[in-house]
């Protein structure tokens, strides 16, 4: 793991810098490459290495900072959550992380309805306290999960419910500041707080603050200077709102909260295309709605759930209870004009829908071609009541550039969201990209609107603020900021005197032709950087709690660290490749750390809006980072488990090497040798393997009846650490009327031969025998050469079942996983991997899919457990939870990752995060289990984690219908010692 207090091997640029800091201040002080390298990016088209960062434990480690930055004219940006889209969360000097240490909710009030905050406090552990009270803060942007207060504040944040609360602007009564000069501002109403010569400045042009501004609800371009007016209060902490850190550096605020209703109604409403519902959201303000949303056909690429339409509006209601709730979104349907609508008042339900609405910041990345998208004009907003006109004017705008974008947004507010496809990787697309701005930035002011209607204006927007407000008004901007910050010191190119919009794009770093890599990256037409580029910043993978299915990071739920997010991994990629802040490429000390921690669970795969697929990054960048060089020890111990587990079992030495594993000093010997963690027990080894166990099968023409063929998948855990489940396996699938084969095992100098059971002697002659193997250890540690090696002899081995169309029963998730999504990708130019993976069926797919008249039998219990990462990131679960719901099993499967994951928690270093991953989610679910609760886990890494944390024995699904069948029908089966 990294010194979070930097290393002789940091570099700093900034002469003494880092020394003089770490002398200065109580927190952490990281001039490293990797520390600056997390944040040259947020949320943006644009990057700046900023010279280190500072995480300030309290203000006064923050005055403390600022001195010395001040002393060498050194710019200060202050960061929450890295969640901005315009870059206003980047710069080159010192940054300061406050989501570190101040991230407290210090005060709540219930009767008062404030709360006292830290700015690194994230929304959602706002909400989640005030929450208690019937409370709730009101602004809620999509980011909400890791979105910080203080970042709300710098950018004057909105969200879905702003046209029942507000702003966050709205919310904050008192605000404390630290001007770069260091003085203590408590900023508030009737000019509290007000630095010298701001009201000087204020009421000297008093006229034009009156009737510069545009009168509309989202108007977040510029400073707020007319909050200043005597009309308005003359309230500076609101003024201090959607300044973007460039005036001072908030280190404590005191926010309004709102009653919450008890009871919320979601009413869908469906209209042809997104420029009716447009026209359509202003009209259902007077119901006094909580939320108008809209969002286009083309940005959903699921579209399950909604009603028919092209576009849809989803206006939230409330209520003291159900039907008052639904009352009032019954009236907003009757009063709309659709072509389809629908309540729902399903908490589960609504949730559902509003993650479409959620993730859009993440599906507006892609188009539905898979082309990228950026943003840029990412939330101009213009009166409600013109947002039909405007985005007919702006959709004809993107037609005459050539352009493509999906609007979706605050349509209530007239506040757009919207993705366009810029090129913004050659000088013709930021030509083209720079035209675009200025017209765009002309049409919105042409419909009476703002430049920005929420996310600020940064480096994106800033520059053309002299269009929406004129030269005078942004002359009297830059004379505000002078009063606050004369030394330019903090956020510095940011709302006045901005740095070209063209500039600074982080693309233009990236190598300008292909990476030589082993994956085939077919989501990214192959190309490596690409796929890095897939990363857009919106830190869906920094949520702090996993909550309901959620897999993704568990190892940055574990340690609170940027690098063990897929967003920083990702981050760090990004700079192996421009190499300019991480300079060893594939080499990289800095990225294979960061990625030490990441278990391949995939859940990003699924979780994150974007799709980036950290394993698959991670097993690139190992295969390239040991290319030609020794690797960990545990490389070769586990990830070759398959060859040492074949050995074994040739040997039938199967009860020697667990008498030898029980021997605590051979044990610790052969655990230290094979990098294995000492706190690990090694997992006894099956008497006999499954397949042993399937030859000794005594001859039974009546079994499976004659119902579907299917091969049954002789995985690793399953051969020699669990026959059990295999066994149980086979009893079902032959209870359910299907025939059961296992895969070839002779490979012929030619071509294949048999089902597994050939025995023609010329066949003999010519053949040697193997086994099926889905290379998932090979993939795990990077070893993607052996991997490719063992997936072509499988290809080999299974040619005559592909040739047959037989499906093919694959009983643990993390194999069924590899055969599914990473064999095609690794050997794309074999047709005969799409097959195979479009063969491999899960446990329960088999059964739904193959033998779908079949009744489970009735068990009537409770489960509790977890189901896979990888069949929740790659597989899916449906069947699963039809499975067992047909079964009697009643409950929901915790999300998360149980932290074993394969080679991972066997690891040496990593115990203890594996420990803290599987006390996420997991050993909560099944220590609140009730006693005769059905404890389930389909991955044998899952059980093997519950029986060693938490001394708990859980089951693979198959197992738990097989001794149901048999307490129904009993039937003698040959023992797992009578066949070892």
């Amino acid at each position: 793991m990294t010194d979070r207090r930097g290393s002789d091997m940091e570099t700093d640029s900034g002469g003494g810098l880092a020394a003089e800091l770490r002398r200065a201040v109580r927190g952490e002080v990281r001039f490293d490459a990797t520390a600056r390298a997390l944040m040259t990016m947020d949320a943006s088209n644009y990057r700046r290495v900023p010279l280190g960062v500072v995480a300030p434990r309290d203000a006064e480690d923050v005055a403390a900072a600022l001195a010395v930055c001040r002393a060498r004219g050194t710019p200060v940006v202050a960061r929450g959550g890295g969640t901005s889209i315009a870059g206003q969360a980047t710069g080159t000097g010192v940054v300061l992380d406050f989501t570190r240490h101040m991230a407290a909710l210090l005060e709540l009030d219930p009767a008062a309805r404030r709360a006292r905050v830290q700015p690194g406090l994230v929304l959602d552990r706002l909400q989640e306290a005030a929450a208690a009270h019937r409370l709730r803060f009101g602004p809620d942007p999509s980011t909400h999960g890791r979105c910080t207060l203080g970042g709300m504040i710098g950018n004057n944040s909105c969200g879905a419910h702003s046209v029942a609360w507000g702003t966050t602007a709205d919310s904050v009564r008192e605000l404390s500041v630290l001007t770069a000069r260091g003085e203590h501002l408590s900023l508030g109403r009737d000019w509290s707080g007000a630095p010298e010569g701001l009201r000087p400045l204020v009421e000297g042009d008093l006229a034009r603050l009156r009737t510069g501004f545009p009168a509309l609800p989202r108007r977040i371009s510029g400073y707020a200077l007319d909050a200043l007016l005597p009309e308005h209060g003359a309230d500076v902490a609101r003024s201090f709102c959607g300044s973007e850190g460039t005036l001072g550096v908030l280190t404590e605020a005191v926010v309004d909260l709102v009653e919450a209703p008890a009871v919320h109604a979601l009413a869908v409403l469906g209209y042809a295309d997104e420029s009716a519902a447009a026209d359509a959201a202003a009209g259902l303000l007077p119901h006094g709605p909580l939320t108008v949303e809209g969002m286009a056909a083309d940005l959903i690429r699921a579209p399950a759930g909604l009603p028919r339409g092209g576009a849809w509006l989803f206006v939230e209601t409330g209520g003291a209870f159900e039907g008052e709730a639904r009352a009032r979104a019954e009236a907003v349907v009757r009063s709309a004009d659709v072509v389809d609508a629908l309540v729902v008042t399903d908490p589960a339900a609504q949730r559902a829908l509003w993650r479409l609405r959620e993730d859009a910041s993440g599906t507006a990345t892609r188009m539905p071609d898979g082309t990228e998208a950026w943003p840029g004009w990412e939330d101009c907003a213009v009166p409600p009541a013109r947002l039909g006109a405007y985005l007919r004017d702006f959709r004809a705008l993107l037609a005459a550039h050539g352009l493509r974008g999906a609007p979706y947004g605050h349509f209530g507010e007239g506040c757009v969201h919207v993705r366009i496809d810029f090129d913004l990787l050659t000088g013709a697309g930021v030509g083209r990209f720079r035209r675009f701005s200025e017209e765009q930035a002309d049409l919105v002011v042409s419909h009476g609107g703002s430049l920005s209607g929420e996310h600020g204006d940064g480096q994106a927007r800033a520059e053309l603020l002299p269009r929406m407000y004129g030269a005078d008004m942004v002359a009297l901007f830059e004379r505000a900021k002078g009063v606050w910050d004369p030394d330019d010191l903090l956020n510095p190119g940011m709302l006045v005197r901005p740095a070209p919009l063209d500039s600074n794009l982080r693309f233009a770093v990236l190598p300008r032709r292909p990476v030589d890599v082993a994956f085939g990256y077919p989501h990214d037409d192959g190309d490596f950087r690409a796929a890095v580029r897939r990363c857009v910043g919106v830190a869906k993978c920094r949520t702090e709690s996993g909550g309901g299915s959620k897999v993704m990071c568990p190892s940055f739920r574990a340690t609170g660290e940027e690098e063990h997010s897929t967003r920083g991994r990702a981050r760090l990629l990004h700079e192996m490749l421009a190499g300019e802040v991480i300079t060893d490429g594939w080499r990289s000390t800095e990225v294979r750390d960061a990625l030490d921690l990441c278990l391949s669970c995939k859940g990003c795969r699924s979780d994150c809006p974007v799709g980036v697929d950290m394993a698959t990054y991670k097993a690139e960048f190992l295969h390239h980072h040991y290319a030609g060089r020794p690797r960990p020890a545990a490389h070769y111990s586990l990830g070759s488990l398959p060859v040492w587990l074949r050995w074994v079992a040739r040997m039938r030495a199967a009860p020697l090497v667990n008498r030898l594993a029980s021997v605590g000093p051979l044990a610790r010997l052969g655990k230290r040798v094979g990098g294995i963690a000492g706190e690990r027990e090694i997992p006894r080894l099956a008497a006999g393997t499954f397949s042993r166990w399937w030859r000794a099968r005594p001859p039974a023409p009546e079994r499976g009846g004659s119902g579907q063929l299917v091969v049954l998948w002789p995985d690793t855990f399953t051969e020699h650490l669990a026959p059990t489940v295999g066994r149980a396996a086979v009893r079902v699938l032959e209870s359910a009327g299907l025939r059961v084969a296992l895969p070839p095992t002779l490979l012929p100098g030619g071509r294949p031969v048999g089902d597994g059971a050939s025995r023609a002697p010329t066949a003999l002659l010519r053949a040697r025998r193997a086994q099926v193997c889905c290379g998932l250890t090979y993939l795990s540690t990077g070893r993607l050469d052996r991997a490719r090696a063992v997936l072509r002899r499988t290809l080999d081995l299974m040619e005559p079942v592909l040739e047959a169309g037989v499906p093919v029963v694959v009983l643990e998730p993390s194999c069924a996983a590899a055969l599914r999504a990473d064999l095609p990708e690794l050997l794309p130019d074999d047709p005969r991997a799409a097959r195979l993976a479009d063969a491999v069926r899960t446990f329960a797919e088999t059964l739904r899919r193959h033998a779908p008249h079949w009744t489970p039998p009735a068990l009537d219990r409770p489960v509790a457990g977890q189901t896979h990462c990888h069949q929740h990131a790659v597989l899916g679960d449906t069947a699963d939870r039809e499975l067992r719901e047909s079964a009697g099993l009643i409950g929901t499967l915790s999300g998360g990752c149980c932290g074993l994951a394969g080679n991972f928690g066997f690891e040496k270093g990593h115990f203890e995060i594996s420990r803290s991953c599987a006390e996420d989610q997991l050993l909560p679910s099944v220590h609140a289990a009730p006693e005769n609760t059905v404890i389930l886990a389909d991955g044998y890494s899952c059980r093997t984690q519950l029986e060693q944390l938490a001394g708990v024995r859980s089951r693979h699904l198959a197992e738990v219908l097989a001794e149901a069948l048999e307490e129904a029908t009993p039937e003698e089966e040959t023992s797992e010692e009578e066949t070892g």
